[in-house]
């Protein structure tokens, strides 16, 4: 059930102990060993604990010390918090829990009653990235598009504000940074056609300090500011109709030393260069770094990964921030592994390219200039009608999965995947309706024959990379991909979670697995690591789903999973899982779908249905996604219209089409999504 009992403000300050008795900034700079009081622990993103009470000599005797199940079955991508002794978490619906840290006692929830109706606009899942912390506060932002502040105690709210407008189709998937007693937060909706923006907001009150939009709108308008008019001149076209796109959904970093926020910004909208900037042109700030001003939100440098992206190559991965030497001087810079497979280090103060190495086997560029930090890029690769095969696909290299450091081995430690995609210029674009201008259709033999490819070369592995070498320094053995975020130690150790269903431990300076222990979930999230009473503790969230669910092959619809859950580890841990139910959350075999009895003009009608309202959620021609439609069940394929028109299943995120789509129009798609089943049917 999604409504959850907010206990009393009086039974919590009785439960709660001296819970987040208040988080300053300079708490926030410099937290204490045992805290995780910000997403990545430090401003700098780090995703490193410097805790080695559980290092590699000992890790084998970590067990389970409690566990709390979560009342949704997808994606589970939050990194959870721990302020004073108090765990703070949060799940799909954007639902908040707190617990007692130690114990696992449940001390309050809260629940911001997203409708349901939000669930269809989120690109890939109804996840959530985790929540932020300042003063006595907990902030945490909606699908919807609001940010609110909770009372950190009694989980009640202390103010609320709506950061979208929803009459366009913004969603927030990401987590909420403090930063200088700001509360940032920027959104996600390229896929449905938005211009992006990161807001600050005063951390106390909720007013708002600054916006900083990531693409230039209407010319007509006026811009904002200098970096707009700048950013305009390398778009051509109508590009403000679409949104243009650019949105920060995922990872910001701050540097309080030098006043400057580093923002991630996404990928176009819609994806094709042709429907978007028909002229070509960098279309800035898309697939950018940008530094900020902390203060006033005013554009200080930015650095481009992807010039003129069309491949959904998105910068918005995780960013690290430290010092290296470097031809013999210390730099401070910034590290980050985006989507399209490069291995940027930047001089974080000026954006000065230091390195770039691709980190896995790629065919958009050749490498980057190293004058011009412009990529060389393959000119085959920007796509017309004709499909083209990329490598890394919409998924990329990296994706939003925590990369970490440790200061103590130098390295950077990748969940890393190698994806191939073919992709080809949709016939017609209308900015009235959206959509990506991109087209995965078709089943011509050229078409299959890249599909075939991509899945044969999709694969995935944790790599330890050396960013002054620019090489990597080992790998896991290679494995399916889906594993998760990554949390580095003082105890030499970096855990994660595996695509096997299990949480493991490698040795940070070999790659020797060390550890390893069945959970019966696949744990995506980032773990994180913290002490209470001089005892320290490992947890993560274990819940598959999220983006990569969306895109992947049907060998994933033979997963085996057990409940969500958020799992807590310590040395001599105890606690044990229920046992598999009888009935596991798994998406069916594949069972022998119905006969095909619609026309092919009727199939055709509802693949260019299907392509615009469902793929985000379901998959590029209907392979993989949140649920692989191709494997409905009987029961599913009875219900179909009940499902799509009469919203029988909105309460698990499915929500009515009925104000988009008609009845022909939803059984065209029920249409096209037997045909697909049974041009994939192996039986």
């Amino acid at each position: 059930m999604r409504a959850l009992a907010v206990l009393t403000a009086a039974a919590l300050l009785a439960a709660a102990g001296p819970g987040a008795a208040g988080v300053a900034d300079a708490r926030l700079a410099a937290p204490a060993p045992g805290e995780w009081i910000s997403t990545g622990r430090t401003y700098a993103e780090e995703h490193y604990s410097p805790l080695d009470q559980i290092n590699a000599g000992n890790v084998g005797q970590l067990g389970l010390a409690w566990y709390a199940d979560l009342a949704t079955d997808r994606g589970q991508e939050a990194t959870p918090l721990v302020v004073d002794g108090v765990l703070f978490d949060v799940e799909p619906w954007n639902i908040v829990t707190a617990y007692d840290a130690a114990t696992g006692k449940k001390l309050w929830s809260y629940d911001p009653h997203v409708p349901l109706k939000f669930g269809r606009l989120a690109c890939c899942d109804i996840v959530t990235r985790g929540l932020a912390a300042w003063g006595g506060n907990i902030y945490v932002a909606t699908l919807d598009g609001r940010l609110i502040a909770l009372d950190a105690k009694s989980g009640q709210p202390v103010w609320s504000v709506l950061t979208v407008d929803n009459a366009w189709p913004y969603t927030i998937t990401g987590a909420p940074r403090v930063y200088d007693g700001k509360v940032l937060i920027g959104n996600g909706g390229a896929e449905r056609g938005v211009r992006g923006y990161v807001t600050a907001y005063d951390a106390a009150t909720g007013a708002q300090a600054w916006r900083f939009y990531t693409v230039p709108g209407n010319p007509a308008d006026g811009f904002e500011n200098a970096a707009m008019a700048m950013a305009a001149k390398t778009w051509t076209g109508e590009w403000w109709k679409a949104g243009g796109g650019g949105t920060a959904w995922d990872a910001m970093a701050y540097d309080p030393k030098l006043g400057l926020v580093y923002i991630g910004v996404g990928n176009g909208s819609p994806w094709a260069q042709k429907w978007r900037s028909p002229g070509g042109g960098d279309n800035l700030f898309l697939a950018s770094i940008v530094a900020v001003d902390v203060k006033t939100g005013e554009y200080r440098w930015h650095y481009q990964t992807t010039p003129g992206e069309e491949w959904d190559y998105t910068a918005v991965q995780p960013m690290i921030l430290t010092d290296l030497v470097i031809d013999g001087k210390k730099r401070q810079v910034l590290m980050q592994a985006p989507k399209n497979g490069f291995f940027y280090v930047l001089d974080r103060k000026t954006g000065e390219l230091l390195g770039a190495r691709n980190i896995v086997p790629i065919n958009w560029a050749s490498g980057v200039d190293m004058t011009t930090g412009r990529p060389i890029e393959n000119p085959q690769v920007r796509y017309g009608e004709d499909p083209v095969l990329v490598s890394p696909a919409a998924g990329g290299a990296h994706n939003w999965n925590p990369m970490a450091f440790s200061p103590k081995t130098g390295l950077v430690y990748i969940p890393v995947t190698e994806t191939w995609m073919s992709y080809s210029a949709a016939p017609s674009y209308d900015p009235a309706k959206g959509g990506l201008g991109t087209s995965f259709m078709g089943a011509g033999e050229e078409r299959k024959r890249q599909a075939e490819y991509a899945d044969a070369h999709s694969k995935g592995w944790l790599m330890a990379w050396d960013p002054v070498a620019q090489r990597e320094v080992w790998r896991t053995p290679n494995e399916q991909k889906g594993s998760g975020g990554v949390l580095a130690t003082a105890g030499n150790l970096v855990f994660q979670g595996k695509i096997g269903t299990t949480f493991a431990a490698y040795r940070a300076d070999t790659g020797e697995k060390v550890w390893e222990m069945p959970v019966q979930q696949v744990p995506i999230a980032a773990p994180i690591s913290y002490m209470v009473d001089g005892v320290q503790y490992i947890a993560v969230n274990a819940g598959w789903g999220g983006g990569l669910a969306h895109v992947e092959k049907a060998s994933y619809s033979k997963l085996v999973l057990g409940k969500p859950r958020l799992l807590v580890f310590k040395l001599g841990g105890t606690a044990k899982l229920p046992p598999m139910p009888a009935e596991s959350f798994a998406v069916p075999e594949l069972l022998p779908p119905p006969k095909l009895e619609a026309s092919a003009e009727t199939v055709a009608q509802g693949e260019a249905l299907y392509a615009e309202h469902c793929s985000l959620c379901h998959g590029a021609a209907a392979r993989g996604g949140v649920k692989d439609l191709r494997h409905m069940a009987p029961t599913t394929h009875d219900e179909f219209l009940d499902i799509v028109l009469g919203g029988k299943r909105a309460k698990n995120g499915m929500a009515s089409f009925a104000d988009t789509l008609d009845e022909a129009q939803a059984k065209a798609i029920h249409a096209y999504l037997i045909a697909r089943a049974n041009e994939d049917w192996e039986g």
